[in-house]
C-alpha cells in the first residue's frame, strides 16, 4: 500500500514537471501578413537598388573603355616615308647644276652670262659665253628629268602609304586613331604637292635658262654683226702654207 502511494506520487510529480517545462525542442511560429508583405517590399527595394548601383557601375566601365578608345594612338605611321621622299626630292633640287635655286647665284649668272653682249671682246670670249649658256641650258634639262624621274619613283611609296592610311582609317577603333590617319592622310596629299611643285620649278628652270640664251644669243648675233660690220676693208698679209715650202 506504501509503494502504491510512493508510485502514485513520484507519477504525480513528474506530470507536473512535464506540464511545467514544455520540451526544448517545440517552436510556435506566428504568421503575421501584414508584417511579410513590409519585409517584401522592403526586400524588392534593396535589390532594385542593387541592380541600379551595377548599370551605373556598368555605364561607368563602359565610359572608361570608350575613353581608352579615344585616346588610343594609331599603331602605324607613315611619317618617315614621307620625310624620306621629301628628302629625295630636296636632294635632287640641291644637285641642280650650273644655276642653282638661289636668288643670288641667278642675279649673279645673269649679269655676267645672259646680260647684254659686250660691245668689246673678242671672238673667243663671246663663243665662251656661247658655250657656258650651252651647258647652263643642257644642265637644267637634265636636272628636270631627274626630278621628274625621282617624283615617278614616289608614287609607289605614296600609294602603298595611302592604301595603309585609309585601312587604319575605316579600322580607327576611337576618335584619336581616326584624326590622326586623316592627318597623316593630309601629310600624304601635302607631299604629293610638294613633289608637283618640285617638278613644275625644275621645268621652268630648265625653259627659263633656254629661253635667256636664245635672248642672249640673239644679243650676241647683233653685237657681233654691229662688230663685223664696222671693221675697216680687207688688208691683204702674207700668208705662209706648206711650212715654208
Amino acid at each position: 500500500m506504501i509503494k502504491l502511494r510512493h508510485l502514485a506520487a513520484v507519477s504525480t510529480v513528474a506530470l507536473t514537471l512535464a506540464i511545467a517545462v514544455p520540451p526544448a525542442s517545440a517552436q510556435w511560429i506566428v504568421y503575421d501578413p501584414t508584417n511579410f508583405s513590409q519585409n517584401v517590399l522592403t526586400a524588392a527595394r534593396e535589390l532594385q537598388q542593387i541592380n541600379n548601383q551595377i548599370q551605373m557601375l556598368t555605364n561607368q566601365a563602359t565610359s572608361l573603355v570608350n575613353q581608352a578608345r579615344n585616346l588610343a594612338n594609331l599603331p602605324m605611321s607613315t611619317l618617315t616615308q614621307l620625310q624620306s621622299s621629301i628628302a629625295q626630292t630636296q636632294s635632287l633640287l640641291s644637285q641642280a647644276q650650273n644655276v642653282a635655286f638661289n636668288v643670288q647665284r641667278i642675279q649673279a649668272a645673269y649679269s655676267s652670262t645672259y646680260g647684254a653682249a659686250p660691245t668689246s671682246g673678242s671672238n673667243a670670249s663671246l663663243f665662251a659665253l656661247a658655250q657656258t649658256r650651252w651647258q647652263n641650258s643642257v644642265g637644267a634639262f637634265e636636272d628636270s628629268l631627274k626630278v621628274q624621274a625621282g617624283v615617278v619613283g614616289n608614287i609607289g611609296t605614296n600609294n602603298s602609304a595611302m592604301s595603309s592610311l585609309v585601312t587604319a582609317s575605316q579600322s580607327a577603333t576611337g576618335a584619336l586613331q581616326a584624326a590622326q590617319a586623316g592627318n597623316q592622310l593630309l601629310a600624304l596629299q601635302s607631299q604629293q604637292l610638294s613633289d608637283l611643285v618640285a617638278v613644275l620649278a625644275a621645268k621652268g628652270r630648265a625653259d627659263a635658262l633656254q629661253q635667256a640664251r636664245d635672248a642672249a644669243t640673239e644679243s650676241q648675233g647683233q653685237q657681233q654683226y654691229k662688230i663685223f660690220s664696222t671693221r675697216s676693208g680687207y688688208q691683204p698679209g702674207n700668208v705662209t702654207m706648206f711650212h715654208g715650202n
